[in-house]
């Protein structure tokens, strides 16, 4: 197995398993499409600030179920990569201002995401709901921890924070709103990527 290669246990690699007539896309190739989905995910917002409402961690959890920690990993990686070299790919532009801003925190945040998800999905958890959701809950909640960390980092001067009160301003502002919706689109996504999984196993049959 190269470093690159998607693990039998995911639905990237089952899939790359069945494929008999070689016609399969490079890792690189299924990580760029991956940042695709991820640049889309980020058009699809409302504009709230501090932080917008976005699909992007439905996204993430996504492809780093379906494809694993490796290329999960590395397609979160180049998506960063796009944003900092001045793309428009996240919810309001790109470049590295852009990440030293209030959202940057949950942007690598991502990284952390992407990899305990498909760390999962690697060990067999999208054969049942109710692992991969536990993982992509932990996973979101270390791009939550590292966002709002971030966020008070920052926050000295800062007109969208109530500088008597950072912590709870910080969290009214950027996490509390979020938590519900985040809980939903981690079910969305374990349902999408386990319901999957079963299609496959069918097919295997």
């Amino acid at each position: 197995m190269t470093l690159l290669s998607a693990t039998p246990n995911t639905l990237l690699g089952a899939t790359q398993q069945q494929a008999r007539d070689g016609r399969i896309f490079a890792s690189l190739g299924i990580a760029l499409i991956g940042t695709i989905l991820l640049t889309i995910s980020a058009k699809i917002s409302v504009p709230v600030w501090p932080v917008p409402f976005t699909l992007q961690s439905f996204a993430v959890a996504f492809l780093a179920a379906a494809f694993g920690a490796r290329i999960g990993l590395l397609t979160v990686v180049l998506y960063i990569a796009e944003g900092m070299s001045g793309l428009p790919v996240f919810a309001s532009g790109g470049g590295p201002a852009y990440i030293l801003g209030p959202t940057g925190g949950f942007i690598i945040g991502w990284l952390f995401m992407a990899y305990l998800i498909g760390m999962a999905a690697d060990k067999g958890a999208s054969t049942s709901f109710t692992k991969l959701f536990g993982a992509m809950v932990l996973g979101d909640a270390a791009s939550f921890a590292l966002g709002f960390l971030w966020l008070i980092a920052m926050a000295g001067g800062a007109a969208w924070i109530d500088q008597d009160n950072i912590l709870i301003s910080a969290f009214a502002k950027a996490v509390q709103p979020f938590v519900i919706w985040d809980l939903l689109k981690m079910a969305l996504a374990a349902l999408t990527v386990a319901g999957a999984w079963q299609l496959v196993k069918s097919r295997r049959a």
